[in-house]
Parts: C-alpha cells; structure tokens; sequence
C-alpha cells in the first residue's frame, strides 16, 4: 500500500478499494485506522488521543489534496506525497 506521508512516527497510506468510499490508513506505533476525509475515524483505533488529533489537523490541511489522491489511485495511478503536517 502506497505511504503518501509521514509526521511524528505517523504513517498514512491509502490503496483504491472500489469497494469502500474515500478513506486513507493511518499507523501509530502498530495500531491501526482508516479515516474518512474528514478525519473520521471509519475503523480501528490508533489508541493516542494526541496521534488522532494530529491526523485530523493534517486532514483538515490537505482535504483537497486527500481528494486528488483517491482520484489518481481510482485510476490506477501513482499517488503523488502529501506534506506532513506544517
């Protein structure tokens, strides 16, 4: 699964799944979650209140290049890297 950012030992990924609706994983220290592009927590659980908050103030940042991103992989193209947070 493609990481397009990494900030404070966050890992965010996202893999198109034509299945499911907009979302990217999220890995803290081994936990796990998906998000929506709003920084809901669809899945799973990265258990720090603290790694949360910062996934969704970078959620918050890169929204629309969120949105990009999930239309490039929904055509079976590269995803280009999203800045970690500012």
């Amino acid at each position: 699964m493609p990481e397009i950012s990494r900030f404070f030992g966050i890992i965010i990924r996202m893999f198109y799944d034509e299945h499911n609706h907009p979302h990217f994983h999220a890995e803290y220290f081994g936990n796990k979650a998906l998000f929506d592009f709003q920084g809901n927590i669809i899945k799973g659980n990265l258990l720090s209140k603290t790694a949360i908050r910062l996934v969704r103030e970078w959620t918050d940042v890169y929204e629309t290049k969120l949105e990009e991103a999930w239309a490039l992989a929904k055509e079976n193209k590269k995803i280009k890297k999203i800045d970690p947070l500012p």
